[in-house]
């Protein structure tokens, strides 16, 4: 039987990057979830509000849906991205986005989503790269964001990350895939999401 999960992605790079190449990749040490995955299992892409280094402008957004077309299998060399290294990773078909800076806004409706049973510490839930989504969710989300959704060739080039914007604005230690704002000591690309304020 499938699942549904919340793909937590936490930086513009690896927005793009997931978008460009329909893959996820992860780092050594990644949680029992991500071993988990399997084909058929369905993901909400969601881009976190620091994730364009403006969270006073942006706030956390599901931007798309795609669905795991094989199981997470360790690389047959590690994968560098942004100074870190990844180890496995899974190939996916991305159903839809929406295009840039569009998408169905998360914290108006964590009250009435089964994966934040503490609503009022919805953030403490995205400290990791992937949440498990009920059916109940997954119908929610889905009436929300299907209407939104455009071709992925449509919707991937709006996307910015650093070699559209001519060049780094940011240090290699920003995430790439996966994290919420976590002071920079913290910060992980494609592993542990991160706490993402109200907004």
């Amino acid at each position: 039987m499938s699942r549904a999960y919340l793909l937590v992605l936490g930086d513009r790079d690896g927005i793009a990057w997931v978008l460009r190449e329909q893959r996820m990749a992860f780092p050594a040490g990644s949680r029992a979830e991500v071993s988990a995955l399997a084909a058929g299992d369905e993901l909400f892409l969601y881009a976190t509000r620091g994730a364009w280094h403006n969270p006073t402008r942006d706030r956390g957004r599901i931007i798309g849906h795609a669905t795991v077309v094989g199981a997470v299998q360790l690389l047959r060399q590690p994968l560098e991205l942004a100074g870190r290294e990844f180890r496995s990773g899974c190939p996916l078909h991305i159903d839809g986005a929406v295009v840039y800076p569009g998408g169905v806004e998360l914290a108006p409706l964590v009250e009435e989503l089964d994966a934040f049973p503490k609503p009022q510490a919805w953030s403490i839930y995205l400290r990791r790269p992937l949440l498990a989504l009920s059916a109940a969710d997954t119908a929610l989300l889905s009436a929300r964001l299907n209407p939104l959704l455009t071709p992925l060739a449509r919707a991937a080039p709006t996307y910015p990350s650093r070699s559209t914007n001519g060049g780094p604005s940011e240090p290699s230690s920003a995430p790439v895939v996966g994290g919420d704002d976590p002071p920079p000591s913290q910060r992980m690309i494609a592993s542990r999401g991160n706490a993402e304020p109200r907004g």
